[in-house]
């Protein structure tokens, strides 16, 4: 098959790819200053974060949709595809590597750039399939895990297509489904666009300010800016986390709220488990027995120790016994 005339560049489309690795960044970021205790939000678990990071992954992946028709929609490109793909695959690759050291426990064995290496794949048949047919298996890539899950799934081996049940221990997880179905959504807007008048209008948008010159040369760069990153955001808070050691400062601001919500929800005045809470972190402290309260692990001294500190708050805000009825 002859190659079509590639298509002129679309600099709404790098500008948007900048955009979207901002915000990857900071996400990133910011899960690292919660990793690290920097800050007392729990970014991968908390329901605004988790939104956000799902945003900024919708926006990635519908990109990518969005790149491969503009770059093989009329023709497969085959050199520029398998060299593509051969970069997003090898970065994968480092990634899996860096993190199964720096987090063997959780480490990434699928995630944004395996993801991106394998629905690029699954997705060229449906760059000129017809319109219908690819959004049915939009829908149904994207609605297929919210009605079926198998145990099967859970293991990592077989976790990355999507259908767990219990979630497995990894720092990342893009699987294939639902997020295929997404990049599926990128393909059907660029053809829909491309059929209609919208496509000129857009290639016509050029901004040439400051700032669409450095999103657009982010968007180009993006990769290199995804490897970088966290590389760079590691190296300066790891250090600093070591000299600064805010774990210690963010255990006694988690101690503080976990006893305080428990004080108010058994009757207590907010004022008075104000007192309580603080005299028990206090005893924590001067008893040593952060491990004690953070692990559930309790000697029979610690016990002793934790019982007298309870007696001791106890009396701060219930100083005069009550009467024997």
């Amino acid at each position: 098959m002859v190659e079509a005339a590639a298509r002129p560049r679309f600099a709404v489309l790098d500008i948007a790819r900048g955009v979207a690795i901002i915000a990857m960044v900071v996400y990133h970021f910011c899960w690292d200053l919660s990793y690290f205790r920097f800050i007392s939000a729990n970014v991968g678990f908390e329901f605004g974060w988790v939104v956000f990071g799902r945003l900024v992954l919708t926006s990635f992946l519908m990109l990518v949709g969005i790149g491969m028709v503009l770059a093989h929609g009329r023709a497969i490109h085959w050199p520029a595809f398998w060299r593509r793909e051969a970069m997003v695959a090898g970065a994968a690759l480092i990634i899996t590597v860096a993190t199964y050291f720096a987090f063997p426990d959780s480490f990434v064995y699928f995630g944004v750039l395996h993801a991106i290496a394998v629905t690029s794949l699954l997705a060229l048949p449906f760059l000129r399939a017809p319109l219908a047919m690819t959004v049915a298996v939009a829908a149904i890539a994207i609605l297929l895990p919210a009605v079926y899950s198998d145990p099967f799934f859970d293991a990592p081996w077989t976790s990355w297509i999507g259908f767990w049940v219990k979630p497995p221990p990894t720092n990342d997880l893009v699987s294939v489904f639902p997020w295929f179905g997404i990049v599926l959504l990128g393909v059907i807007g660029a053809r829909l666009v491309l059929g209609s008048g919208a496509a000129d209008r857009l290639a016509a948008i050029r901004p040439d300010n400051r700032l669409a010159r450095v999103l657009s040369r982010m968007g180009r760069w993006s990769l290199i800016i995804y490897l970088v990153h966290q590389p760079i955001l590691l190296g300066i808070l790891f250090p600093l986390a070591g000299a600064l050691q805010p774990q210690i400062a963010m255990r006694e601001t988690d101690f503080l709220a976990s006893c305080q919500s428990t004080c108010t929800a058994g009757g207590t005045s907010a004022g008075l488990c104000v007192t309580y809470c603080q005299c028990g972190l206090q005893g924590v402290i001067d008893n040593d027995l952060w491990n004690a309260v953070q692990t559930g692990m309790v000697t029979a001294a610690e016990q002793s120790q934790l019982d007298e500190t309870t007696r001791q708050c106890s009396a701060l805000i219930y100083p005069v016994a009550p009467s024997a009825q």
